[in-house]
């Protein structure tokens, strides 16, 4: 089984989290190519997908959104599961409402969607940026559980090993 691993990270976070997720469909033994959404041409010949974004501003990235328009029937056709990682202006990473990039998300029905705490470091955000989370109440810290995501990532592999 092949499988699309996609993620669109403005800060590294989701990078990680893509890459411990990708460890887990291998590990069990899937194909996966993993690679940035803009960077794919693409989709024929993968038989499911997992998509995943940084949440910047309540919303997934422009290039994930762009990635989901571009090849929205086929990821209709095949199963998705998504993710998001963010603070979502929380304290502690917590997340209130993982539905704020649900537009994106009721387009391709996914599977599951899950919603992994990031980490809030003024030092890498411009002022903009900062400001933004500041406002919101964001929390400095690393809130990455990496142990969530390969719970996550071998619940997603399960499901693909066993038929759906």
């Amino acid at each position: 089984m092949k499988i699309l691993l996609t993620a669109s990270s403005r800060h590294g976070a989701t990078d990680e989290v893509a890459a411990v997720i990708a460890e887990q469909l291998r590990a069990a033994g899937l194909e996966v190519d993993h690679t940035r959404p803009e960077d794919v041409a693409d989709v024929e010949g993968y038989d499911a997908f997992v998509l995943g974004s940084a949440v910047y501003m309540t919303r997934w990235t422009e290039e994930a959104v762009d990635f989901t328009r571009r090849f929205s029937s086929a990821l209709r056709d095949h199963p998705v599961w998504a993710f998001s990682v963010g603070l979502s202006g929380l304290p502690k990473g917590k997340i209130a409402d993982p539905y704020r990039i649900g537009p994106v998300l009721l387009s391709i029905d996914p599977e599951d969607h899950i919603t992994f705490p990031g980490r809030f470091d003024p030092g890498v955000l411009n002022v903009r940026e900062r400001t933004i989370a500041r406002m919101g109440g964001a929390t400095e810290g690393d809130f990455l559980d990496l142990e969530a995501v390969r719970a996550w990532g071998a619940s997603v592999a399960a499901t693909l090993c066993n038929g759906l």
